[in-house]
């Protein structure tokens, strides 16, 4: 087990400080690599070619993204029972069936419904792979296994720039073609490491039989419930994606796909994954043992931090977002300056949504988790159409996101309010 869980000695604060601040570091190297890599190949790739792999991409991972849920309810569950084994089991069954859906159903979708123009070889690679990576992915996290997790995290972005540079200088691919190639192949050497460092530590039993205790009955309708979450949470970013197609210009499209979804995943990355990563383990730990003053102190830490990161990404993107972008991209990409500016107002209730989420699930509330990132669906879309007959300009995309995450945050709050009432409630120890 990694040194972060063993520290039997600091408290949960302490351990989650420790363990943001290497996440912080291991993704600000990830930004460094891919944003980089990105700049780069919006320099010299044609912008259609870009919108078509980022589009791709979006789409099976939306499919995978389901199994990414799993990983909440595997901590929690784990973290619980300790039985390990069964938990695998159910985890692989499931995964099995979901790579055999997406080849069957995902890939006809995009190679005849959008008649997109990419071999079949290089989807079936990308649906293999990367679900081989969000098998050992949820391993990793179910068994706290900080460190490795940290390493991933700047390894993912460095192979895919090597295996890209394999394919296209290498074996003179199309920049496409290589593209598509060079993700499969950097999927699967994440998935072989993350295998051969975890095994170091744990080694896990083979694929057996499943014998469902109530306890595993819980674990299967928790997860169920957090992968529609996770579905839910991807497919808001979808959904713009979908507007953008619908009713914006192939421009306005690069622009987000290229420039904005960039930005938005690495702020999600570096400032909302960790919480999910290592605050809701920690809670979880809280929440059973209930030490309701290591839970108000997280709480208190990322709200200060939250306040902190969302202000000085507004006031970098107020006064320098236009010089900033105009180093960066090429002059057909500017336009994404103001939709980002609009962005970085509702950046702080991605944060403070993040834990109030963390906390919900902590509690066992999967169903109100999913209850709330549906009706940030229903308000991104609801404020979509109404923003609509006010302007035409592209920004109302954006903006109907954040009206979306504004309010997951407010029925959020109202929720975690109910609950600790009622835990206070149920027991005058609880406060």
């Amino acid at each position: 087990m990694s040194s972060l869980s063993q520290s039997s000695n600091e408290t949960a604060v302490s351990r989650l400080k420790r363990a943001f601040v290497a996440g912080i570091w291991a993704t600000l190297i990830s930004i460094a690599i891919g944003f980089s890599f990105k700049v780069w190949l919006a320099s010299w790739v044609p912008k259609a070619d870009l919108a078509i792999y980022h589009t791709v991409i979006d789409i099976i991972s939306l499919s995978l993204i389901l199994m990414t849920g799993f990983r909440s309810s595997m901590v929690v569950s784990y973290s619980q029972t300790r039985n390990d084994r069964d938990i695998i089991n159910i985890f692989r069954y499931v995964l099995i069936l979901v790579v055999l859906l997406t080849w069957g159903i995902i890939l006809p979708y995009i190679k005849h419904k959008l008649a997109i123009d990419v071999e079949y070889l290089q989807l079936v690679g990308i649906i293999v792979s990367m679900g081989l990576k969000v098998y050992f992915t949820n391993l990793v996290a179910m068994y706290r296994l900080y460190e490795i997790s940290n390493k991933v995290t700047w390894m993912e972005p460095l192979s895919l720039v090597l295996a890209f540079a394999l394919c296209y200088y290498g074996l003179s691919m199309a920049p496409l073609g290589a593209l598509f190639y060079a993700t499969t192949l950097s999927s699967l050497i994440i998935a072989v490491f993350m295998y051969l460092r975890r095994r170091r530590q744990i080694a896990t039993a083979p694929l057996a039989k499943v014998n469902l205790e109530p306890a595993l009955k819980s674990f299967m309708k928790r997860s169920v419930t957090a992968s529609l979450e996770a579905g839910s949470s991807i497919l808001m970013i979808y959904i713009t994606v979908l507007l953008t197609i619908r009713y914006f210009s192939v421009e306005e499209l690069g622009d987000f796909q290229v420039v904005v979804r960039p930005v938005f995943t690495y702020m999600t990355l570096l400032f909302v994954f960790p919480i999910y990563r290592f605050v809701l383990p920690e809670l979880a730990v809280c929440v059973r043992a209930r030490d309701n003053e290591q839970i108000r102190a997280i709480k208190h830490w990322l709200y200060k931090m939250a306040l902190i990161v969302s202000t000085s990404f507004f006031v970098v993107m107020l006064l320098g977002g236009d010089s900033l972008f105009r180093m960066l991209f090429p002059p057909q990409y500017h336009g994404a300056v103001p939709v980002l500016l609009h962005y970085a107002i509702f950046f702080i209730f991605l944060m403070l949504n993040g834990y109030q989420l963390a906390y919900i699930k902590a509690e066992g509330y999967f169903n109100a988790s999913l209850l709330i990132r549906l009706a940030g669906i229903i308000t991104l879309v609801g404020a979509f159409f109404l923003l609509r007959q006010l302007t035409a300009n592209v920004v109302a995309v954006i903006l109907a996101l954040g009206c979306g995450y504004l309010m997951m945050y407010l029925i959020g709050a109202l929720v975690e309010r109910h609950i600790r009432r009622s835990r206070a409630q149920a027991s005058p120890a609880v406060s």
